[in-house]
């Protein structure tokens, strides 16, 4: 017996066009429980959110079949002394958990982030409990700094969340570069 082929995902920038799926994405109960959205958002509100992108701010999607099944916002900041600085958030649809989806979507933000944006520190907030993504942020080299006790409220409940961070050494200089002649 063959086992079954397993889906391609793909990583790409968010468009205006992916406002449904990411309305629907987000009122999976696990993605908004899971992360600071409020259940019942608007289309209008990702709308807005879509259409505030810049240059600090990158939203991407994973999709499979054309199909989105995760987001991921990764910010820099733009604060003199903290650009060196960007902060992610992501969520992935309750029925695609665990298959590759935030993994897919964190190598696709980290490559972003190291080899284009030149960041050296990534921060995230993730509620204490969720162990899954908690092991995800892990494998891709982030480590626990510390607790935010009662930092956010779910199902009518404070949650206390960990502060995750990784760090990674600027971009590299190459032997060849040559200085430009004046």
């Amino acid at each position: 017996m063959k086992k079954p082929k397993r889906s391609r995902i793909e990583v790409r920038a968010a468009e205006l066009s992916d406002v449904e799926a990411l309305t629907r994405l987000f009122a999976s109960h696990t993605a908004y429980s899971q992360t600071l959205q409020l259940p019942f958002q608007s289309l209008e509100v990702w709308r807005k959110r879509l259409t505030h992108n810049d240059d600090a701010h990158h939203a991407l999607v994973a999709a499979v079949a054309g199909e989105v099944v995760g987001n991921l916002g990764l910010t820099r900041f733009t604060r003199p002394r903290r650009a060196h600085v960007g902060e992610i958030g992501m969520g992935v649809r309750d029925d695609w958990q665990g298959k590759g989806v935030g993994s897919a979507l964190l190598e696709a933000a980290l490559d972003l982030a190291d080899n284009w944006l030149g960041l050296r520190r990534i921060e995230l907030h993730v509620h204490a409990g969720n162990e899954r993504a908690i092991a995800l942020y892990r494998k891709f080299g982030f480590a626990v700094e510390g607790t935010h006790r009662a930092y956010a409220i779910r199902n009518g409940v404070y949650v206390d969340s960990l502060s995750m961070a990784r760090l990674v050494e600027g971009p590299r200089i190459t032997k060849g570069a040559k200085k430009a002649k004046a």
